[in-house]
């Protein structure tokens, strides 16, 4: 975990400047690190009734998880791969949209940064609008279309149902919609520097910039997951089904 001496007794500020994670894993548990940062890990436990030892927990547990690779994922089959994409889109939801949310809306009076938070608390909430209103089109759309592909494939769809599931928008057609969406974050990232900041910025700028690119950098990683793997599993799915489909009907 990379902590030393006895963390209790240490700032929140100092054990959050040591390790990043923490400051996630207090707002898992409710607490806004950057409101706290002067306490000990052990007055604001106190405080929130949490045990310190379950926050410790908790942050190893999330040391120790970690994401399949792309090679992994290529191996599995597409329901697997369906089944990780939501995950992380719940994650995203749940989890890293709200800690981010917090803080860009939390985070006051820190000069020179004010007219940059200014401006994130009004750019913030649109990105987050725009990346759910895409998550709920992309489930809704192409996961359902391989949902319907599979249903094809069993035999459980009617064949009439089947037919006009054909004349929806095909999986390119979908492919070529989500390439739109591939730099989601282009503004934020304009607005920030490329994130860059100077070394005696506060820990809370500090964390907020990080936790940007960290999510910024599992975007491109979901987006190349989708794009290098889904898209073209879906595309040799939906050419299978109609083959397969259309000789179904030749036979008829």
């Amino acid at each position: 975990m990379g902590f030393s001496g006895d963390m209790y007794k240490r700032s929140i500020a100092d054990l959050v400047n040591e390790n990043q994670g923490l400051a996630a894993v207090l707002h898992y548990f409710g607490i806004s690190f950057f409101q706290c940062e002067q306490q000990s890990l052990e007055e604001v436990c106190r405080k929130f009734k949490v045990s310190p030892k379950q926050v410790v927990a908790e942050l190893e547990r999330w040391a120790k998880s970690k994401d399949p690779s792309t090679e992994e994922l290529y191996l599995h089959s597409i329901e697997v791969l369906v089944g990780y994409l939501k995950k992380k889109h719940r994650f995203f939801i749940r989890q890293e949209l709200p800690f981010l949310s917090s803080m860009v809306e939390g985070i006051h009076h820190l000069r020179p940064y004010e007219s940059l938070l200014a401006d994130l608390r009004l750019m913030f909430p649109l990105f987050v609008d725009d990346f759910i209103h895409h998550i709920h089109e992309e489930e809704d759309t192409l996961f359902n279309r391989i949902f319907s592909l599979q249903e094809i494939e069993k035999n459980i769809t009617p064949m009439e149902t089947a037919v006009k599931i054909f004349e929806k928008s095909s999986i390119l057609d979908l492919a070529e919609e989500h390439e739109a969406h591939d730099d989601e974050m282009e503004g934020i990232r304009k607005l920030t520097t490329d994130y860059q900041l100077p070394a005696d910025a506060p820990i809370a700028i500090k964390i907020l910039y990080m936790e940007l690119q960290k999510l910024e950098q599992e975007l491109i990683v979901h987006a190349k997951i989708e794009n290098d793997l889904l898209f073209p599993k879906a595309v040799e799915l939906e050419k299978d089904v109609k083959r397969k489909l259309l000789l179904k009907i030749k036979s008829n």
